[in-house]
């Protein structure tokens, strides 16, 4: 049931902005207020979840350090895996947000006869991330093209090495046939690997399934309904939603609202699901942090600002209950005046 659900959601998404897009007067809602209003979702989503990860106060030190720390000169420091200076943190963070350094290094744990349990290399979660992750950011910058006039002429060449096999009229993009592969496999070991089904969550099928149409949709724009899309139409759009210009035109297939329906979605739930690990990343104390607690001292922004307090003070302060708890006090109580 967890992921039937995510499932007949995207579908019911689907059929929403199909049978919108049918209703005279709905193309402006589907194709200029819900973009805006998903688009406005994430900017100020994504900012606001940023800024109060950057606002927590991070007590301990507590970076991932799998190797030797910086210690004595003639030791061997691990530069990367026990990072000691700004510098060495950022290689660090650079080899894992660019090239997925930890997932690199992901293993598989086995149970054998004995019983006997094993760890074994599993570069294939890596590979499979890689090629969904860069087929996406790819993907992202081939779209730009609708959004300017003129085009830069990097998405020029991004799209030319994209399409270089030249399969196909249109030429089939390599990224539309990686991140399908990405998409299918990282779905299919939340349904095979019994650890990982286990944990897996709807709110960790959902975006599968969102991402799913969409790469489908465009898929189908591309190559199987090109009568249905005026891609002059479409750019004249986007500039104007850029632009905030926008002029609805006539000639756009329901195919295309409800890719563009699709992205709004993913993008209003963006700031709000796991796939914020776009940003959580940068602000992760097990990674950002330098492996330094014995060269500085760390202090916890928790602790109260607590002023020196003397003996002589503290005295002052609770003499009276000393002495009726008969603890031996240095001055005793001035007399009371009854007592005089």
């Amino acid at each position: 049931m967890k992921y039937t659900f995510p499932l007949a959601a995207v579908i019911a998404l689907v059929l929403i902005a199909w049978i919108g897009s049918k209703i005279p007067g709905m193309q402006y809602l589907f194709g200029v207020v819900i973009p805006w209003l998903a688009v406005a979702t994430f900017i100020i989503g994504f900012c606001y979840r940023v800024v109060h990860w950057a606002k927590s106060p991070v007590p301990f030190k507590i970076p991932t350090t799998c190797g030797q720390g910086y210690s004595l000169p003639w030791i061997k420091h691990d530069k990367l895996e026990s990072p000691a200076t700004t510098s060495q943190v950022v290689a660090r963070m650079f080899l894992e947000i660019f090239l997925f350094r930890s997932l690199w290094r992901n293993t598989k744990a086995e149970v054998h006869e004995g019983p006997k349990l094993t760890y074994e290399s599993s570069k294939w979660l890596w590979l499979f991330g890689i090629l969904f992750h860069y087929s996406f950011l790819v993907i992202i910058l081939r779209h730009i093209r609708l959004f300017v006039d003129p085009v830069p002429g990097f998405i020029n060449v991004l799209e030319f090495g994209d399409g270089i096999l030249q399969i196909g009229a249109p030429s089939i993009y390599l990224t539309d046939v990686t991140i399908l592969l990405g998409l299918i496999l990282l779905f299919g070991r939340r349904l095979i690997n019994r650890q990982v089904k286990y944990i897996s969550l709807a709110n960790d099928y959902f975006p599968l399934f969102l991402i799913f149409g969409i790469v489908v949709t465009g898929i189908l724009m591309r190559f199987f309904l090109r009568t249905d899309i005026d891609i002059v139409a479409i750019k004249r759009l986007a500039i104007g939603l850029a632009t905030l210009q926008p002029t609805i035109p006539t000639n756009i297939g329901s195919i295309f609202y409800i890719h563009l329906f699709l992205v709004s979605v993913l993008l209003a739930y963006f700031p709000f699901s796991k796939l914020m690990h776009l940003g959580g990343v940068f602000l992760s104390p097990t990674r950002n942090l330098a492996n330094d607690s014995r060269m500085r001292r760390h202090i916890n922004p928790w602790n109260p600002d607590i002023k020196p307090h003397s003996y002589a003070g503290y005295e002052d302060e609770f003499r009276e209950f000393m002495v009726d708890a008969g603890i031996p006090v240095e001055k005793e109580l001035p007399p009371k005046a009854d007592e005089e």
